[in-house]
């Protein structure tokens, strides 16, 4: 099961956090958050469909993302879990440690958004830019 999630850079991105990976649905962006790679995502958790859901919430699955931008792209690779609640209203998170929040829709993920290259970074804070995050369930 996949799912594609546009999105939009924004010049606060800095990529830096060496622990997660987040896109929002909040247009604006402080540079404290530096694990956020795109603003006014068209998703978060709570408005992913029953079915991937309940795919990401066991705790066998992996959970590949690929993340695009332009010509660029970046793909991580997590785990799901069934403490994964996926509630949350505007954000998604990946997580390289075994945490869980409402905002959390993997654990125990292979890269973070500090591992993103530089060259993708500045295209992602250009705020016309739109890129996606696809989201494959296996």
């Amino acid at each position: 099961m996949k799912i594609e999630i546009p999105f939009r850079g924004h010049k606060n991105i800095l990529s830096l956090h060496e622990k997660t990976i987040e896109i929002t649905k909040d247009s604006e962006l402080t540079v404290n958050g530096d694990c956020i790679i795109g603003t006014n995502a068209d998703l978060a958790c709570k408005d992913l469909p029953e079915k991937l859901k309940k795919k990401i919430q066991n705790p066998d699955s992996k959970i590949i993302f690929k993340i695009t931008a332009n010509s660029h792209s970046f793909s991580i690779i997590g785990n799901g879990s069934k403490k994964l609640t996926l509630k949350h209203t505007n954000d998604i998170v990946l997580r390289k440690s075994a945490f869980t929040c409402s905002r959390t829709i993997a654990i125990n993920c292979d890269k973070a958004s500090s591992d993103i290259p530089r060259t993708m970074i500045k295209v992602l804070q250009n705020p016309k830019m739109i890129g996606k995050m696809v989201i494959e369930v296996k």
